[in-house]
C-alpha cells in the first residue's frame, strides 16, 4: 500500500496553489537540560558583550501584507497569519538545526512500538494555556478529532494529512463512528497515536500544532473558521499571546508571563504593516527591528542594508528551488480529458533524449544566474546550486552530486556532437536525422525571477546550438493548467516549488503517476527507491532510509527529468539591539523567550 501518497498529493495541491510551504515554527529544545543550554548560550551571548539579559523593553517585526486574521493552527492558510501562530501556538514536536525532529510539549522519551504503528508520548507537565487553563492530552485527542472530522474539509480545513495515516481515519470522517481510534489519552499527561499502517515519520503526523478543548468543544467544526476570528479564541501555550488588533496596520503580542519555559525577556512584540520599498529606510530609522520574511529584503539591496551600522544580518539556504523542467513523455488527448495519469499510455519526447538533457545541464552557467559577484546575476550572490530536489538541510541530502553539472560548455558541444546533433552554418544543430531541432520554452507570467531567467537560458543554449522557441509567458492559472494537461508541444518549462520541511520524501513531486510530476518521468528505478524509502522495513531505520534517497538523488542527477537551477537564500535581518536571536535553517521564531533587548 502506498501509504502516503494521499496525504502527500493533498499537501502539494496546496503548493501549487500558494507557492508557499506554511513556515515551520515555534522551535524549541524539549527537556529541562536543553533549556538551560539555550540560556546559558543567551548568557555566554552578553558576556561577550558584557551584558546579561534584560528583563522588558519591545521590539517592532515588519510585514509586507497584512495577516488574514485566522489564528487557529488547524485552518489558517496565510503566511502571515502562521507568523503570528509561531509565536503563541506550538505542537507536540519541532525540528532543530537538522530538520531531525525533537519533542517540544512532548517530552524527550516518546515511544514506537516495534512494528512502527504507535507511537506514545508523554507530555509535558505544568503547562498551562494562556488563560490559565491546564493543557493535557485531551487537548491533544480533541485536535486531531476536529482535523479527522466529517465536516473539516467542508469548514475549510487542509490539514487532513496529519490524520488520513491514523487508524480509523476513514470510518470516523465518513461518520461510521462517534470514536476516533486514531489518537487517545491513556491518562492527562500520556497520548497514543495509532496507524493503519507502519509509518516512517510518525513524528511529523504528531508535529501539528495543539489547540485547546476547552475553548472550542462547544463549536461545531463548520463553524470553527468563523469563531477563530475572534480574538477571545487565540488562546495557545506559546511565549507570547494575540492582545490587540488594529485591523490592517499593526498586530499586539503581550508576553505570557506564566509560560512553561520561563517567563519571557521582552514584554511585547508589534507587527507592523510596512511597504517593501520602505523597508530600507524604516530599518534604519530604527522604526522597525526585523523584517518578518526573510525573502522579503530584496536581493539587489542587500549589499545597502548590510551596511548599516544597527542591522545583523543572517544567510541561510531557503527552502525552495527552481526548475528548468524537462518534458520526457506527454499524455494522449483521450486521458487528459478523462483527467487519468496512465504511464503505459504516454508518448515519448523524442525531442529530449538523456544526452540532449544532460548537454543541457553543462550549457546553463548557473553560477552566473544567482550572481558570482553580489552586483550581478538574478540573486546577487544569494543564492546556491543543488542538482536534486531534497534541501542541502536536510539529513536526507547527498552531498556527493552537488557538482554534477558544472558550467561546461565545450563538453556540452561535445555530447551533442557524439549524439548526432550536427550544427549547422546558421548556428543552429539538426537532430540526429538531419531535421530541423527546435525546443519549445514556456514560463508563467508575474514572476519576475523568471521571467528574467527565461530569456538567459535562451541565450546559453543557443550559444552550443540549440535552438529555442520563447513562447510568451502565460498567466500563471493558464500556464498551470497547460502544464499539467500535457497533450502539447512543450518541451521546456520553469517552476518553482517549495520543499516540504517536515520530511524530505519528493515523491508527490516525482512519482511515475503523481499529477504533479510535470515532466511526465517515467523512471520505475526510481519509483521503485521511493516507496522503498517510504514501505520497506529498511525504511523504519533513518540510516538506511538516508541511504536510499542518496541512492535516488544519484538517479534524478543522472536521468534528469529537471535542471534545478538554483535555490535562493534567505536573509534574516534584525536590528542588533536584539539579542537571543538564534535562527534554525526553517524560522527566526524559535526560543523568542529568550530574546532581549539592551536598550531599555
Amino acid at each position: 500500500m502506498k501509504i502516503q501518497h494521499l496525504f502527500i498529493s493533498k499537501m502539494l495541491l496546496l503548493v501549487l496553489m500558494l507557492f508557499s510551504l506554511m513556515v515551520l515554527a515555534a522551535c524549541r529544545d524539549d527537556t529541562s537540560a536543553k533549556e538551560d543550554a539555550n540560556e546559558d548560550d543567551v548568557k555566554v551571548e552578553a558576556e561577550k558583550e558584557n551584558q546579561s539579559p534584560q528583563q522588558g523593553g519591545r521590539v517592532t517585526g515588519a510585514m509586507y501584507s497584512a495577516p488574514s486574521g485566522m489564528f487557529n493552527p488547524l485552518f489558517y492558510e496565510d503566511i502571515y497569519d502562521d507568523t503570528i501562530l509561531a509565536f503563541t501556538h506550538e505542537a507536540l514536536f519541532t525540528q532543530n538545526e537538522n530538520l531531525e525532529y525533537e519533542a517540544l510539549l512532548a517530552m524527550d522519551n516518546w515511544e514506537l512500538n516495534d512494528d512502527h504503528t504507535e507511537l506514545t508520548i508523554h507530555l509535558e507537565e505544568d503547562v498551562t494555556w494562556h488563560d490559565g487553563e491546564a493543557f493535557t492530552a485531551d487537548d491533544v485527542v480533541f485536535t486531531y478529532q476536529v482535523v479527522a472530522d466529517p465536516d473539516y474539509m467542508k469548514a475549510g480545513g487542509i490539514r487532513s494529512n496529519y490524520v488520513t495515516p491514523l487508524l480509523g481515519y476513514g470510518e470516523y470522517t465518513e461518520g461510521e463512528t462517534d470514536e476516533f481510534e486514531g489518537v487517545v489519552a491513556e491518562d492527562d499527561h500520556t497520548v497514543i497515536f495509532k496507524f493503519s499502517e507502519p509509518t516512517v515519520t510518525p513524528e511529523y503526523i504528531a508535529s501539528l500544532r495543539i489547540i485547546p478543548k476547552h475553548i472550542f468543544k462547544e463549536i461545531p467544526v463548520i463553524d470553527m473558521p468563523k469563531e477563530s476570528l475572534e480574538i477571545e479564541t487565540v488562546v495557545g501555550t506559546g511565549p507570547f499571546q494575540l492582545a490587540d488588533i488594529v485591523e490592517r496596520e499593526q498586530y499586539v503580542l503581550e508576553k505570557n508571563k506564566d509560560y512553561w519555559q520561563g517567563e519571557p525577556y521582552l514584554d511585547e512584540i508589534t507587527w507592523k504593516m510596512i511597504e517593501q520599498p520602505n523597508v530600507i529606510h524604516v530599518l534604519k530609522d530604527e522604526e522597525i527591528d526585523f523584517i518578518e520574511n526573510p525573502s522579503g529584503l530584496p536581493k539587489e539591496k542587500h549589499q545597502q542594508v548590510s551596511k548599516l551600522d544597527n542591522i545583523k544580518m543572517i544567510e541561510q539556504a531557503d527552502f525552495n528551488y527552481q526548475l528548468l523542467g524537462f518534458k520526457h513523455n506527454h499524455r494522449p488527448t483521450e486521458d487528459v480529458e478523462k483527467g487519468t495519469i496512465n504511464p503505459d499510455n504516454w508518448e515519448p519526447n523524442e525531442k529530449l533524449p538523456k544526452e540532449v538533457r544532460q548537454a543541457i545541464g553543462f550549457a546553463i552557467n548557473r553560477a552566473e544566474l544567482i550572481g558570482e559577484n553580489h552586483d550581478e546575476g538574478l540573486l546577487h550572490g544569494k543564492g546556491q546550486l543543488i542538482n536534486a530536489p531534497i534541501a542541502p538541510q536536510s539529513w536526507a541530502y547527498n552531498d556527493k552530486i552537488t557538482d554534477d553539472y558544472p558550467y561546461d560548455p565545450k563538453k556540452a558541444a561535445e555530447i551533442l556532437d557524439e549524439a548526432g546533433y550536427e550544427l549547422g552554418e546558421d548556428g543552429f544543430r539538426t537532430d540526429p536525422d538531419g531535421d530541423e531541432w527546435t525546443l519549445n520554452m514556456d514560463y508563467p507570467a508575474g514572476n519576475k525571477l523568471r521571467e528574467q531567467a527565461a530569456p538567459l537560458i535562451k541565450e546559453f543554449l543557443e550559444d552550443v546550438g540549440i535552438k529555442i522557441n520563447l513562447r510568451e509567458p502565460k498567466e500563471m492559472s493558464t500556464y498551470v493548467a497547460e502544464l499539467a494537461d500535457d497533450d502539447t508541444d512543450w518541451d521546456l518549462y520553469l517552476i518553482g516549488w517549495n520543499l516540504d520541511l517536515k520530511d524530505p520524501d519528493p515523491l508527490g513531486l516525482w512519482g511515475i503517476d503523481n499529477m504533479y510530476n510535470f515532466s511526465r518521468w517515467n523512471n520505475p528505478k526510481s519509483d521503485e527507491l521511493l516507496y522503498k524509502a517510504l514501505e520497506d522495513s529498511e525504511a523504519l531505520d533513518q540510516e538506511k532510509r538516508t541511504d536510499i534517497y542518496a541512492d535516488w538523488q544519484e538517479l534524478f542527477s543522472e536521468d534528469l527529468p529537471g535542471l534545478i537551477l538554483f535555490t535562493e537564500n534567505s536573509l534574516w535581518t534584525y536590528n542588533k539591539r536584539l539579542h537571543g536571536v538564534e535562527p534554525l535553517p526553517h524560522t527566526l521564531y524559535h526560543g523568542s523567550h529568550l530574546w532581549w533587548v539592551d536598550d531599555n
